[in-house]
């Protein structure tokens, strides 16, 4: 993202000196140093001495707002619309008006204001300027460049333009152009720390860290304000290997400018890696509060909600994050983690693991030492364990079902024992047990006469009743 360069220039009128509010991207939002007011020549268009009071209270607001760092953008833009209405010829209020439509997010509402002031004041630059920023940020390079290339025609010694057109060559990978282009401006404006940011930016990407610090140090001392330049530093710092010399410079460039996303950012990845996750938090929220559909920052938000152990609140904000990204792989690789360290859920994670895997590219995209396969196989042995302890729950279970069903049937078979006389006897239909008595043909109850033996001799039947035997009568041994 391209960044405002010229935020609050001086824009002279007509019979008076006024200062006009220019404006910085949502990264930075960083206005340098406002210069102070001097006289301006006569131009050839009057403007009303009311509309220029107005505009003259309108910019003493800014001033004092600059001062608190504390910036009314509506209040601002009903001042700058009285003095607009007071003269409809007052370009510079029709600028600051774009300016602070843009920031307050309204690009179509800032591109049209840019365009009429132009049509009111073509040599306002700076709405071209500005133009050229949002068409570069928007895509649109070509349309960017060919207003740069417009504002250099009509004022070959600008140097503003050729430092933003550096930057397009150097995000073109032109080093060499980009180089030449933000010489150029620095010949033509010592004092222009924008081709200076070109070239920290082109020896970064080159790798050449001594000369990137070296021209970051001559632009911090020529404005120590700007808090792009505290960045650079930091950057360079962080590249060799000075981690806490990075973090003094990124909170420098916060001491600069409050909410200046780019410090935010490498302050929460700073304090993510040292697992300090509450100073991690705390600049993610930031990080959101400027830019809440940021998929990134939800993800690192998770992570560090994980790290205090906040599970729930983490997965809502992988759960934002998919919504607002769903190729995020990260988003994937995290989710799984809690559903497989925490949840239970190592199916679940093993899924994920594997959409992660995919959306980097494959297996093949990945350095085989990565966490997450490591992540995959530690899950996929507990789904197997899980498994396997399942299925020798359910044979257990089978195994008792058929224990009591045996159970079952020897029960009945003692029950079926117990109600049944031993082998030789007689059981009665009433079950009582008792041997029921053998009953004569006659049915009197007469005692059937006894069994005669073969030889024919009827044997006397037994006597009821019979006295016992005395032991000391003597015995018949007649046969």
């Amino acid at each position: 993202m391209n960044r405002r360069m010229h935020p609050f220039r001086p824009l002279l009128l007509a019979t008076l000196a006024l200062t006009a509010v220019g404006c910085s991207t949502t990264q930075t939002n960083t206005p340098p140093p406002v210069a102070k007011p001097v006289a301006a020549s006569t131009g050839p268009v009057s403007i009303s001495n009311r509309a220029m009071l107005l505009f003259d209270d309108a910019t003493k607001s800014f001033d004092a707002q600059k001062k608190a760092k504390a910036f009314d953008y509506p209040s601002l833009e009903r001042k700058f619309k009285a003095a607009l209405e007071a003269d409809q010829n007052l370009a510079e209020a029709e600028y600051n008006l774009g300016v602070i439509a843009e920031r307050m997010g309204k690009p179509d509402e800032a591109k049209a204001r840019y365009a009429s002031a132009l049509t009111k004041k073509p040599s306002l630059r700076q709405a071209s300027d500005n133009l050229a920023i949002m068409k570069q940020n928007g895509g649109d390079v070509a349309g960017a460049v060919a207003l740069y290339q417009d504002v250099l025609t009509r004022y070959p010694d600008d140097a503003g333009s050729r430092a933003r057109l550096a930057e397009i060559y150097r995000q073109n990978n032109d080093h060499d152009k980009a180089m030449e282009l933000s010489r150029a401006a620095l010949m033509r404006d010592p004092m222009n720390t924008n081709a200076l940011k070109v070239m920290i930016r082109s020896y970064l990407d080159r790798k050449q860290l001594a000369m990137a610090k070296l021209v970051a140090l001559r632009a911090v001392k020529l404005d120590g304000t700007d808090p792009e330049l505290h960045q650079a530093v930091g950057l360079i710092l962080l590249k060799e290997g000075d981690t806490e010399g990075a973090r003094l410079q990124f909170k420098s460039a916060l001491e600069a400018k409050a909410d200046y996303v780019p410090a935010h950012v490498e302050l929460a990845q700073l304090a993510l890696n040292a697992e300090d996750f509450p100073g991690a938090e705390e600049h993610l929220r930031r990080i959101l509060q400027s830019d809440g559909k940021n998929a990134a920052a939800h993800v690192d938000l998770g992570i560090a909600l994980k790290g205090q152990g906040q599970y729930d609140k983490a997965m809502q904000e992988y759960d934002e994050a998919e919504k607002l990204n769903p190729d995020l792989g990260a988003t994937y690789l995290n989710r799984g983690i809690i559903l497989h360290k925490v949840k239970d859920a190592p199916e679940r994670a093993v899924e994920l693991y594997k959409k992660y895997v995919a959306l980097a590219g494959g297996e093949v995209a990945i350095n085989a030492e990565a966490p997450v396969f490591g992540l995959m196989r530690e899950a996929e042995s507990i789904v197997q364990a899980k498994r396997e302890a399942s299925a020798a729950e359910a044979q257990a279970k089978q195994m008792e079902a058929l224990q009591a069903q045996q159970q079952a049937a020897m029960k009945a078979e003692e029950a079926k024992q117990k109600g049944q006389t031993p082998p030789g006897g007689a059981t009665p239909a009433s079950g009582t047990g008792t041997a029921p008595q053998a009953t004569p043909v006659s049915g009197t109850g007469a005692q059937q006469p006894a069994a005669t033996p073969a030889g024919g001799t009827q044997t006397a039947p037994a006597q009821k009743n019979a006295a016992p035997v005395d032991s000391d009568e003597p015995t018949d041994d007649l046969l």
